[in-house]
């Protein structure tokens, strides 16, 4: 059966897919293999033969290739799971068609309102169909949204042989919400030369660079004794943090007080007792020498927070997370190109913006699949405010045709 993109979302966003943060499987949720069984299935029922779900959850499939001679391979992508920042569970979506620019209610909480005031971009979508949810949940258009669009995508090429295209590899991934969103992809299996993907906001941005990521935990040691009888014999390690955080920069390096290309450095957890207390900080910067810095500003003040309580010390470690994909991209400048040239062939004015945060298309990026990210209309994300403009995923649909045409003409 053939479905429009806007009919694609409100089905898919009705199957919850919340990833599970406190889980160490993959998918971290099983519920998220329900949408991905479903994804194969109409993929077959189009004549995609190939397509199939791995024991992980992940959906690989091709459109082969309508062209006699050899083009690179490109990749679309997008991922099935949504954010536990809110329920994602018996989403029901909602279409404003012809939307008036009128202030959007929920059904299902009188206290929500979606306006142009608070959202500013909805200025330029009247007029639109706008899909939201009722008032009790995210909508789930992130990432439901790039999956509805590389959907028809798949299914305007298999209908129309006229367009030509080389192949064109199909990756939707589970358990991206919560960083592991590539962990068991097999770039082997995928065997793509390059790749997009679908998970950006407003019409026409065009995302080509991330955040360098960093994970700091630092540890405060402190000297346990009995209540009673502390006297000159106690440190509170609880207390050695407290000193610590109360001293992390308010004005500046963090998330707070920047923007743009600012980078930062935000606790986001702490955990101890009278011994030991743990801080766990993000650390994140567009420029990857850079975190060293903001590394060591936190560990200058550690440093004067011990000081600060005789007998006591601290220990710091650094993880890497990911990398800024402009790095991969930068050395492979044809991938950003070809996108451009999609966006103006599509009729749009393509925005090079950065995100202030990460995207599997950074992981895949550096695992040899460079790969920027494409926008898709979704909104207000992880929250009961999600919106999307049904015009914005089909000019995204737009956009990924006029790639595969440009890649077939190299």
């Amino acid at each position: 059966m053939n479905y429009t993109v806007a009919e694609r979302l409100m089905r898919y966003v009705q199957i919850d897919t919340e990833a599970d943060p406190s889980s160490s499987s993959t998918p971290s949720s099983l519920k998220q293999k329900n949408l991905s069984k479903l994804l194969v299935d109409e993929l077959k029922s189009i004549g995609i033969d190939d397509a199939e779900m791995d024991e992980y959850g992940y959906v690989y499939a091709t459109i082969k290739s309508n062209i006699n001679k050899k083009v690179p391979t490109v990749c679309f992508c997008s991922h099935v799971d949504t954010a536990p920042d809110c329920s994602g569970a018996n989403v029901k979506p909602r279409l404003h068609k012809n939307w008036d620019g009128t202030d959007i209610t929920y059904p299902d909480d009188a206290s929500l309102v979606l306006s142009k005031t608070s959202h500013p971009y909805l200025t330029q979508r009247i007029g639109d169909d706008i899909i939201t949810a009722s008032g009790l949940t995210l909508l789930g258009a992130d990432d439901k949204a790039g999956v509805a669009i590389i959907m028809s995508l798949a299914q305007i090429l298999q209908e129309n042989p006229s367009i030509a295209h080389g192949n064109i590899r199909i990756l939707f991934t589970p358990d991206e919400e919560i960083g592991r969103g590539v962990d068991k992809v097999d770039m082997k299996k995928l065997n793509a030369d390059f790749g997009y993907t679908m998970d950006g906001g407003e019409r026409g941005h065009l995302e080509g660079e991330n955040f360098s990521a960093d994970a700091c935990t630092i540890t405060f040691n402190g000297v346990s004794a009995h209540p009673g009888y502390a006297k000159d014999k106690m440190v509170n390690s609880q207390k050695i943090a407290g000193y610590f955080l109360s001293n992390l920069p308010k004005d500046i390096l963090c998330p707070e007080a920047t923007e743009g290309y600012q980078g930062f450095v935000h606790p986001v957890s702490t955990n101890g007792g009278l011994e030991q207390t743990t801080v766990q900080f993000i650390v994140r910067d567009f420029d990857t020498k850079k975190l060293a810095e903001h590394e060591d500003v936190l560990k200058n003040l550690a440093q004067k927070a011990t000081e600060q309580f005789p007998g006591s010390s601290f220990n710091i470690s650094v993880k890497e997370q990911y990398r800024n994909m402009k790095e991969i991209l930068n050395k492979n400048p044809h991938v950003m190109q070809i996108a451009e040239q999609a966006y103006k062939n599509a009729g749009l004015s393509p925005q090079l913006t950065n995100i202030r945060g990460g995207t599997d298309g950074s992981r895949l990026s550096f695992m040899g699949l460079p790969c920027p990210n494409i926008f898709t209309g979704e909104m207000a994300i992880h929250s009961k405010l999600e919106y999307v403009s049904v015009q914005d995923m089909q000019k995204a649909v737009d956009v990924c045709i006029e790639i595969t045409k440009l890649v077939a003409q190299q």
